[in-house]
């Protein structure tokens, strides 16, 4: 590594440890005053508070984190250009490109970071403050446990089939007051009632199971009643039930207090569904790409802020600072558009995900070869 990476590194990381610390000093503030309620209401303590505020902090981080990039790479870049540095190195023999190479290793490893946090660390802290929420006051309006789970309902796309669960152990595999319906063969509507059911050689066992079919009059009537009922035609396996549901809290009004669905539950549940709607394919598969592309904002926000901050002459710092906002305000209309455009299925899947950063990309990468 030069004299002059070196250099460019310390110049660059200063304003970013600044820039995230400014972020997250407002983020408590505006924490603390917006969650007061919600810690109220769950009875939580001093110190329950304070670990809440940490299991929610890598969400946060994940969210400024390019904007906090591109805001100290503008500072950093226009600092240089005020002093006339760059031209210095360039008029050593240093290519634009070349003496850009810290600035893009540090947008590589922010984006690794990015991806890191968001897959792995932010939905174990999201688990984590459900968690902390839960310790004093159990509301009806609780979310799910890790491995408990409680009023659920999914639908077996496939066989058409609704599971209504009143109480689901997916270590056990045990469970409580379930309720399934679906169309038979002939078009009969049945719906079957249990007190409890449990998988034995991959087959589904229900107990205290009452079987209704509906009449030619639209009424269910009672058909079967017996203490035991296997019911082999019922293909689900305890995985895809986990899958469908985690897939099904994601989406309630609960679960959107949580993090997004990561690319770990994505992937496993089109790989058990493969027989989705089109509809709901696209949805799920735009949602996929898009957290792929999420973490190379990183490196974007490094091609835009090079020719906005190398240009030379003398100009006031906090001319990144304006830069900064209406580039971040450019690409997130950009990307809600392109996402929109993804999730209604008027563009692919992978085209609405990738297309802020494919247009960004290339408008930095041009307008840096024709930076002077």
């Amino acid at each position: 590594m030069r004299l002059h990476d070196r250099y460019l590194f310390r110049e660059l990381l200063t304003p970013l440890a600044y820039c995230l610390g400014g972020f997250l000093v407002f983020w408590i503030a505006y924490f603390f005053f917006s969650e007061m309620d919600v810690m109220q209401e769950h009875q939580l303590r001093l110190f329950d508070c304070v670990e809440y505020a940490v299991a929610m902090t890598p969400g946060f981080l994940v969210l400024v984190l390019p904007i906090a990039l591109l805001l100290a790479l503008l500072y950093a870049l226009t600092h240089h250009s005020r002093h006339h540095e760059l031209t210095a190195l360039r008029a050593a023999g240093v290519s634009l490109w070349r003496l850009c190479a810290p600035y893009f290793t540090v947008g590589i490893v922010a984006a690794g970071i990015y991806f890191w946090m968001n897959e792995i660390i932010v939905p174990r802290c999201a688990n984590w403050s459900e968690e902390i929420l839960s310790r004093h006051v159990q509301l009806e309006n609780n979310p799910k446990a890790k491995t408990h789970f409680t009023k659920i309902g999914f639908r077996t796309v496939h066989a058409n089939r609704i599971w209504q669960i009143g109480e689901y152990d997916a270590v056990t595999r045990i469970m409580l007051n379930p309720n399934v319906t679906w169309t038979a063969a002939d078009g009969t509507w049945l719906v079957l009632q249990a007190s409890r059911a449990g998988r034995t050689n991959n087959v589904w066992i229900f107990s205290d199971a009452k079987m209704f079919a509906q009449s030619p009059r639209g009424q269910l009537l009672p058909t079967l009643t017996t203490n035991l009922l296997a019911m082999p035609e019922f293909d689900e396996t305890p995985r895809q039930i986990l899958s469908n549901i985690k897939m099904s809290d994601s989406q309630n009004i609960r679960g959107s207090r949580s993090a997004d669905i990561p690319l770990k539950d994505l992937r496993e549940y089109l790989k058990l569904h493969p027989d989705l709607p089109r509809e709901d394919r696209h949805t799920l598969l735009t949602k996929y790409y898009g957290r792929l592309a999420a973490p190379w904002t990183c490196l974007v926000v490094v091609f835009i802020a090079i020719p906005f901050g190398a240009q030379s002459g003398r100009r006031n710092l906090f001319f990144g600072v304006a830069g900064s906002i209406f580039i971040c305000f450019a690409y997130f209309v950009l990307q809600q558009v392109s996402l929109a455009f993804g999730l209604n299925g008027h563009l692919p899947a992978w085209l609405a995900a990738w297309l802020p950063n494919l247009f960004f990309a290339t408008a930095g990468t041009l307008l840096i070869v024709r930076t002077r």
